[in-house]
């Protein structure tokens, strides 16, 4: 199989958009999401990014199959809980690009597609004009029950690619974790790129 990596544009990504609901759901099982995922929630999702203007869809295929995804959009146009954290620290979301998800599949990890999708959508941001890019990542306690004793963080990889991490900034996202009968919030803290440094 040949392993090709292409960007779409919004609607573009449509007729992916079930594989790329089977892999959120997939992926996010794991720690430290523990999203316990639904796909009638997945297809409102992505069509809300496909809609999206200047939206990104970075698709990783093994062949046919996809095996991996990321999205991104400029943050204008994301949600309250994405922008206010910006707006609280007087910055200004019109000058973000806002990265949605990265979602890999185990066995294609440690190939580089990783740093590909953080490149293609970089390469939206910059051909949108925008200066920084910019991403949120969960935070889960070092003593969570559900944390596997060979976890490894993403820190030193976002660093690698120049993110800084800004912990000051904070919002909260609602899910139901594997374990729970309801959703709740859960704090996740924001890494920044400046683009154009």
């Amino acid at each position: 199989m040949a392993l090709t990596i292409q960007s779409f544009s919004g609607s573009d990504a449509a007729p992916f958009f079930d594989d790329l609901a089977r892999l959120r759901t997939t992926v996010f099982r794991d720690f430290p999401y523990l999203y316990e995922g639904n796909p009638a929630y997945e297809q409102t999702y992505l069509s809300t990014y496909a809609k999206s203007e200047g939206s990104v869809f970075v698709i990783a295929r093994d062949g046919d199959q996809v095996v991996g995804v990321a999205t991104g959009t400029p943050m204008a146009g994301e949600t309250e809980e994405v922008k206010r954290p910006f707006l609280a620290a007087g910055l200004d979301p019109d000058q973000f690009f806002y990265f949605g998800e990265s979602v890999l599949l185990p066995q294609y990890r440690g190939q580089g597609i990783g740093v590909k999708f953080f490149e293609g959508r970089e390469a939206q941001a910059r051909t949108l004009g925008l200066r920084y890019a910019t991403f949120c990542s969960v935070e889960r306690p070092a003593d969570h029950p559900r944390r596997p004793a060979d976890y490894q963080p993403l820190d030193t990889f976002w660093q690698k690619r120049g993110y800084t991490h800004y912990p000051a900034l904070r919002t909260t996202f609602t899910w139901r974790d594997l374990d729970e009968n309801v959703e709740s919030p859960k704090p996740l803290s924001f890494w920044i790129r400046d683009l154009n440094p």
